[in-house]
């Protein structure tokens, strides 16, 4: 488990990232959510150890990350925004040389590089030179980099940042698979990201965490209530009065359609009554031909919860972050 306890980070008089705590449980993808300037890469760099936090605490399976940095940092594989890669080295002179630094025995390093390069799927391009690689072959490089010595949790900060559409969906396909044998945590701006590959999602806006939770519960928490929408056959006055009947507070709006009867009904509360629905309704003759529940989508709960545009500030540039930490 990675334990986060009131992170902060500040440059100057200007802070990046505020008393921030979360956990990430094992076997979990877990999306760091926000838009530019909101901090994710501020935090991803603390959550490394590249960057030291002005406050708080970060531990990687209860190693402190400044503590015991070693130790810790043996347990992650990381993925920066741009993969520091050789463009002069050759594929397997690259993972050959993580895996030195990485401390991996002589003996066992061609079988670990032939692993995480398997698992990044970059075994075809093991003899060609990074820098004559596309765009997308340098990320899964990186990826390999970051497999090497099977650290238990991977941290990709904007892994498909760059790619085009096919390549978004690959690396896409390939994180959920990883997702199979590592915790993994992901910075994103992209919403369609988030949605497709994480089980639980982290919003930061202004350097602060303003939401924690899966999607769906993030969406029921923003919009407050419920609505579902229910086609049914029979008559719109005992559909109404089934209705009713199950809560006097649900607003029902109807609109006869080719397939049925289409009832859009609101709950004033969070509470589901699907069941309670489908009983009053067919028991009223009322037979139900499709129930589904409407829901705030992801980028609704996003543009709810974060500030707006011109209020964010930008993060610190890679320079900037250099000059404060030494």
């Amino acid at each position: 488990m990675i334990e986060v306890s009131h992170l902060t980070r500040r440059y100057g008089n200007r802070c990046a990232v505020e008393d921030l705590s979360f956990s990430v449980p094992a076997g979990q993808i877990v999306g760091l959510l926000g838009p530019n300037g909101a901090g994710k890469s501020t935090t991803m760099n603390m959550l490394t150890g590249y960057l030291a936090p002005t406050d708080g605490t970060v531990r990687i399976e209860g190693c402190d990350i400044l503590d015991q940095p070693l130790e810790a940092r043996r347990k992650i594989g990381y993925l920066p925004e741009i993969p520091p890669l050789y463009a002069d080295m050759k594929v397997n002179e690259q993972l050959s040389f993580v895996a030195q630094l990485r401390g991996i025995p002589k003996k066992d390093r061609a079988a670990e590089i032939a692993a995480a390069a398997g698992q990044a799927g970059v075994e075809d391009v093991m003899d060609r030179l990074i820098g004559n690689l596309s765009k997308g072959y340098r990320q899964r490089v990186g990826l390999a980099a970051a497999l090497i010595g099977h650290p238990p949790f991977l941290i990709l900060d904007e892994p498909t940042v760059g790619l085009d559409p096919k390549q978004m969906i690959e690396m896409r396909a390939l994180i959920r698979e990883l997702g199979k044998s590592h915790t993994v945590l992901i910075s994103s701006h992209i919403l369609s990201e988030v949605s497709a590959v994480c089980d639980h999602v982290l919003i930061l806006s202004g350097g602060k965490l303003v939401a924690s939770g899966t999607p769906a519960e993030l969406a029921r928490a923003a919009a407050g209530h419920l609505c579902w929408q229910i086609t049914v056959q029979g008559s719109e006055s005992d559909a109404r009065a089934a209705v009713a009947g199950v809560d006097s507070a649900l607003e029902v709006q109807a609109k006869a359609t080719d397939d049925g009867l289409l009832l859009s009904i609101t709950s004033p509360d969070d509470t589901d009554r699907r069941a309670a629905l489908s009983c009053a309704l067919v028991q009223a003759g009322c037979p139900i031909l499709a129930m589904a529940e409407q829901r705030m989508s992801l980028e609704d709960v996003f543009l709810q919860l974060i500030e707006p545009e011109g209020e964010q500030q930008s993060e610190p540039d890679e320079a900037e972050q250099e000059e404060e930490a030494e």
